[in-house]
């Protein structure tokens, strides 16, 4: 498996209902056999594909990802039943449904394709979560810096109020560092 085949792979994964998937017809161009063979064979072992593996797009679902694409109306010749989308445990599972050598063959680039998409996504956010983390620390030390030159101009206004003079305690508004 080459690198293109991998983008190319890549670029058939989608996300829906939260999860990241492959539809019936994209497999099956991948593993050579029809979409109607593909999908017989999911049938035929219902057993192995809970919905968390495999499950059927809605109308809005396919509309949604069919007006991303040009693809052919579901009512005028395309296709007669909505898509199944299969995440990635229902990609390993269909290789061995299907139980062929290219099968074995595809199904190993397909998992490397949705490991690649984990590691792209979750990267971005990581790297976004620690410049928070620096930007946030910075505002925190401005903020503490700020305080102690407020509270020690305010001591000042309350040490040189007329009042003060009168009073047995000196008073304070917040300790600051330099008053320690």
């Amino acid at each position: 498996m080459q690198t293109s085949d991998l983008q190319r792979i890549k670029s058939m994964i989608f996300e829906i209902r939260g999860y990241q998937v492959m539809l019936d017809a994209d497999l099956a161009r991948i593993y050579q056999v029809e979409t109607k063979v593909l999908n017989q064979a999911a049938k035929r072992n219902i057993d192995r594909f809970p919905p968390e593996f495999m499950f059927q797009l809605t109308m809005d679902e396919y509309e949604i990802l069919r007006s991303q694409f040009v693809t052919s109306k579901y009512s005028q010749g395309g296709r007669r039943y909505l898509p199944f989308a299969f995440t990635e445990h229902g990609v390993i599972m269909l290789s061995s449904v299907l139980n062929s050598k290219i099968a074995t063959q595809i199904n190993i680039a397909v998992v490397k394709a949705f490991i690649e998409m984990r590691r792209y996504i979750a990267k971005p956010i990581r790297k976004k979560l620690d410049d928070l983390e620096k930007v946030l620390m910075l505002h925190i030390d401005d903020t503490n810096h700020n305080f102690a030159e407020h509270a020690a101009v305010i001591n000042e206004i309350i040490r040189k109020s007329p009042d003060a003079a009168h009073r047995r305690h000196k008073p304070q508004f917040c300790r600051t560092r330099s008053s320690n």
